[in-house]
């Protein structure tokens, strides 16, 4: 593999970090993104972007980051003896929107490419990423739209992989010590090289440029609906497990600051505000208990909506 791959890798990623930025930043209308280019002392860099305090999005940000190194850090050579003693390139771009509407849901992504090269000998590649969806106060038809948008850009690639790469969400985004998914899911892959290059790549972009058909649509329909303290006080509680994952098992967050990645840039995705009380329980047939009983569980949602059953509640307007 030349380092022309890893060009076109990094071309399209600059470019899909642009068009999220155009596409989330029109649906806004007042906030816009201000960026930060910054340098790795060790080795490559990235491209920042943050909105904060817009008419829709409370904070968001969407990152490009290419670092690269003679040597990988101990932790990831621990996990993948074969790294030992090889340079690498890491590539990426993430997301997290964080809506000021507890209505509108949170959501996340990111698309990324590793290469560790040694002299003499192939090189250890593979293409990694997904998007899936927090919501506060979920309504079926916006969940069963995001998992058919999901399915849509995996089918091109095989019958089997939207199921395979739905269940992988599931599993990684699970708070163990709570017994809970983070949301509802969506597209989690890692690891992926087993298709070849091409293909690998190709799948990379299908995900990469599905978000914004899979969000915005959630964002237009949800954006208008009213709320107070009630809901405003739920939405941080719930930010505070978002803030739970990312600092407890996401794998991406500890690799960043692992690997001595920008710490700034690494925890863009907290949210500006979030709160946690001691055993709190919501009334056991409130909005808020249908969340945890009937959403942040594993759900094949579309084989459901198939067999017509429908749990859904939608929210007061």
């Amino acid at each position: 593999m030349t380092h022309e791959r890893l060009d076109d890798v990094k071309h399209y990623l600059l470019d899909l970090q642009d068009r999220l930025c155009e596409g989330l930043a029109a649906a806004d209308g007042v906030g816009h993104f201000k960026e930060d280019n910054w340098q790795r002392e060790d080795g490559g860099g990235g491209r920042s972007r943050v909105i904060e305090n817009g008419a829709l999005f409370e904070k968001g940000g969407i990152n490009f980051s290419h670092v690269y190194g003679a040597t990988l850090p101990p932790s990831a050579t621990a996990a993948r003896p074969e790294l030992a003693g090889r340079s690498f390139h890491a590539v990426g771009v993430s997301w997290v929107m964080h809506p000021h509407n507890p209505h509108v849901p949170t959501s996340h992504g990111n698309v990324r490419f590793f290469i560790a090269e040694k002299e003499g000998e192939p090189p250890v590649w593979w293409f990694g990423g997904g998007f899936d969806l927090t919501p506060f106060y979920p309504v079926l038809e916006d969940v069963l739209h995001w998992h058919r948008v999901s399915r849509a850009a995996c089918l091109p690639f095989g019958e089997e992989v939207y199921p395979r790469y739905k269940a992988w969400c599931d599993e990684y985004f699970f708070l163990k010590h709570r017994e809970e998914t983070r949301g509802v899911g969506g597209l989690f892959f890692d690891d992926l090289n087993d298709w070849g290059f091409e293909t690998c790549f190709a799948f990379q972009r299908a995900v990469g440029d599905s978000f914004l058909d899979a969000y915005l649509p959630i964002v237009e329909r949800r954006r208008h609906y009213q709320w107070g303290e009630r809901e405003r006080d739920f939405q941080l509680y719930r930010r505070g497990r978002y803030v739970e994952f990312n600092l407890v098992w996401d794998r991406g967050t500890l690799f960043g600051l692992q690997s001595g990645g920008r710490t700034e840039s690494i925890l863009m995705s907290l949210p500006p505000l979030a709160r946690w009380e001691y055993d709190w329980q919501p009334d056991p047939e409130s909005p808020e208990a249908v969340l945890t009983r009937d959403y942040l569980i594993p759900r094949d949602w579309l084989d459901e909506a198939a067999q017509g059953e429908n749990s859904a509640q939608e929210p007061s307007i």
